[in-house]
């Protein structure tokens, strides 16, 4: 259908003129390749392969590899490139504290599966600071923040060169849909429409939404670009399988085909905030689009640890409209619509009077009032494939996965609470998987130390069984000391927020000393072991815990019939009839 419509070439230039392709030439690539497998080579992350796969395809132009030095900063400091582009966000390829590495070195990026992907000539390696970054970037220090608890984790040293890309990442999924800038600019050209109006999204499609993406086309005169993120998006959202699965229902049946390109995106988001909106600007020019719409607290990753959201619901679009004419990316804005029952339609919300009867569902009764009870969204609301699509991927609250995550010093009284706990659980119907950390290191945590690092893999990857619990509807009763902030949110930011619930197991150290029949506190204080929690390395208490539990006054039955109380509550578990 589209390749007989008439062609146009007036769609807005790529931001820096062209777009930026790091690929090898065909005639190339087979002694390129050859050659690639001889080198050292450097596993990257899911967030590496991402941002490696839209730097090939030139998402990312004018930048043209991983951030070197002073593009780094200058993105930092200024929002923009060494060279005066403006760009808001820092791409860079972080490498393990153990990586030997040396300037003038080709080495070989492989994805996590060790697929070959580049070679990179290293001509940078740098070290980065975390705090700075995270203030500078995000605006937040704050563990809450998925992408600054993330970086904990990263190694403290950056690489950069230029990269030969002998392939992408492989994608098995949604393969007519996933179209690189210069695909998708292909495409939208057959549409003959200038305007572009790019709507950037990573939740389902509800009806205000599309109203809200029709009344953009008509008031541009122009083609939708429905361009879903898939790589890596805020924890916790529903997963882009479910969500492509809506897009396509939505873009199929309820708008004009000829004002409408469904085309994927494989971005690693940061939840950034304002500085994400604009580098969002900037991708979906490369793609073709001059305008975008703009959400309130777009790509907000939510609440800090004090409960207060970390950007404000404008900042996004106030920091892209001041960005707009240098971009030559218009600000499309999210406007507040409500719907009319009387009159059966949408309307903006500045334009309701005080005599007309609305209607609105707020992104929590969406999820406790019809998800989590297991109803149907109302179509007014949400188009019906929309609403059975939804109803598949989310069972009622009671049948959802839970983590309850105990924290405390040695002998707090976790592991016991925890065996309680997992009997009850049981009794309300509900599959449990007790995941003890000192059981839990015998099986898959062995060969590791007690070191930082060491520690930190345990409880990590103790996280991740957990999360695959939970993802799968189970859950999971977690007893570790896991004494550092930075790795507890970590695996906080593996599932959905509210999926895990952190409990401070409050026991003075003095009380766990006494409690203490192996003797470690006091082989700790003699001297005999290093590092041990409490003693001669940190503990470092939830500040905000969902629950708090005292194991002096309470016994460990006492104390699991609270959490029960408190999953009770929250509708993880439905009352015994």
């Amino acid at each position: 259908m589209l390749a007989t419509k008439e062609r146009t070439t007036s769609l807005i230039p790529p931001y820096g003129g062209e777009l930026v392709d790091l690929f090898v030439p065909a005639e190339m690539l087979e002694e390129r390749t050859a050659y690639a497998s001889q080198l050292p080579s450097i596993r990257l992350s899911d967030r590496s392969v991402c941002d490696f796969e839209l730097l090939a395809v030139g998402a990312f132009s004018p930048l043209d590899r991983f951030m070197g030095q002073e593009d780094y900063q200058s993105v930092l400091d200024n929002m923009r490139l060494a060279n005066g582009y403006v760009f808001s966000m820092p791409i860079p390829l972080p490498v393990d504290d153990d990586v030997d590495v040396t300037i003038g070195q080709d080495i070989a990026l492989r994805d996590p599966q060790n697929e070959l992907l580049a070679i990179m000539t290293v001509e940078e390696v740098y070290e980065w600071d975390l705090e700075e970054t995270a203030v500078k970037a995000f605006g937040s220090t704050d563990l809450r923040h998925p992408i600054v608890a993330e970086m904990h984790r990263w190694g403290k040293r950056n690489i950069s060169g230029p990269m030969q890309v002998l392939s992408l990442p492989t994608h098995y999924d949604f393969k007519d849909i996933r179209m690189t800038p210069a695909q998708t600019r292909a495409a939208l050209e057959t549409f003959g429409h200038q305007n572009v109006v790019a709507f950037q999204t990573r939740n389902p499609m509800h009806r205000v939404h599309e109203e809200l993406t029709k009344r953009a086309i008509a008031e541009k005169d122009g083609v939708l670009l429905l361009h879903p993120v898939v790589g890596m998006t805020k924890p916790g959202d529903v997963d882009y399988f479910t969500r492509v699965r809506t897009y396509r229902a939505l873009a199929k049946n309820f708008y004009d085909e000829d004002r409408i390109l469904l085309s994927l995106l494989p971005l690693a988001m940061r939840m950034g905030g304002p500085r994400e909106a604009l580098w969002h600007a900037i991708i979906r020019r490369n793609y073709g689009a001059n305008h975008l719409i703009v959400g309130r607290d777009h790509a907000g990753p939510g609440k800090d640890s004090q409960g207060n959201p970390f950007y404000g619901p404008y900042d996004a679009q106030d920091l892209v409209e001041s960005f707009s004419e240098e971009i030559g990316v218009t600000v499309v804005p999210f406007r507040m619509l409500v719907y009319l029952p009387d009159e059966a339609r949408y309307e903006e919300i500045t334009k309701v009077t005080d005599d007309m009867e609305t209607a609105q569902i707020s992104g929590t009764q969406v999820r406790e009032e019809y998800l989590h009870k297991g109803k149907l969204l109302p179509q007014w609301f949400t188009r019906p494939p929309v609403a059975e699509i939804l109803s598949e991927t989310y069972p009622p609250r009671h049948r959802q996965g839970v983590c309850i995550w105990l924290t405390g010093l040695h002998n707090a009284g976790k592991s016991t609470t925890a065996n309680v706990l997992t009997t009850l659980l049981q009794e309300y119907g509900r599959n449990v998987t007790l995941l003890d950390g000192d059981v839990v290191r015998t099986h898959f945590s062995e060969g590791l130390g007690y070191s930082k690092e060491d520690r930190d893999d345990h409880v990590r990857r103790m996280g991740y069984v957990a999360s695959e619990i939970v993802r799968h509807g189970g859950l999971a009763v977690c007893a570790a000391v896991s004494p550092y902030r930075a790795t507890r949110n970590d695996v906080r930011s593996m599932m959905e927020n509210d999926h895990y619930i952190e409990i401070f197991v409050d026991t003075p150290l003095d009380v766990c000393e006494s409690r203490d029949t192996k003797g470690m506190y006091a082989q700790a204080r003699s001297g005999k072991i290093k590092g041990f929690t409490g003693v001669d390395d940190p503990y470092e208490a939830p500040r905000h815990p969902e629950l708090r539990i005292d194991t002096i006054d309470n016994s460990a039955e006492e104390n699991a019939h609270k959490i029960v109380a408190f999953l009770l509550e929250k509708g993880f578990i439905r009352p015994n009839h």
